[in-house]
């Protein structure tokens, strides 16, 4: 099941860098918009999500920041640099170029069972 692993692992991580390219957000916030955007689909848990920004962070495509909230509360942000812009970029060409064949083998295997 490595391949399973490792496809949810690069679409985990085009989720994070698509919202992190729309604006700065913390894990939970992260967590909780994959599971409403998706309307239930997709629950990625906060740890999955832990371990994907601190791999992000550690090969420099995404950065952190703290932000105080309410008097005495420090969430950690995090901000996609240029190189994960770059990164994001790829993946969402790979994913779409991967979806399109895939919907694409499966619509001409319907077709040929229309042909029987």
């Amino acid at each position: 099941m490595a391949g399973k692993n490792n496809l949810i692992t690069g679409i985990t991580d085009l989720l994070v860098l698509a919202m992190l390219n729309k604006n700065d957000s913390y894990v939970y916030e992260i967590t909780k918009t994959i599971e409403q955007a998706s309307e239930g689909l997709l629950s990625i848990s906060q740890n999955t999500i832990y371990t994907v920004t601190y791999k992000l962070e550690q090969e420099n495509m995404i950065s952190e920041y703290p932000k105080l909230v309410g008097r005495k509360r420090t969430r950690i942000y995090y901000h996609l640099e240029p190189a994960g812009k770059e990164y994001f970029n790829q993946l969402l060409w790979t994913y779409q170029n991967m979806t399109s064949g895939v919907h694409n083998i499966l619509n001409s295997l319907q077709r040929g069972e229309n042909d029987e």
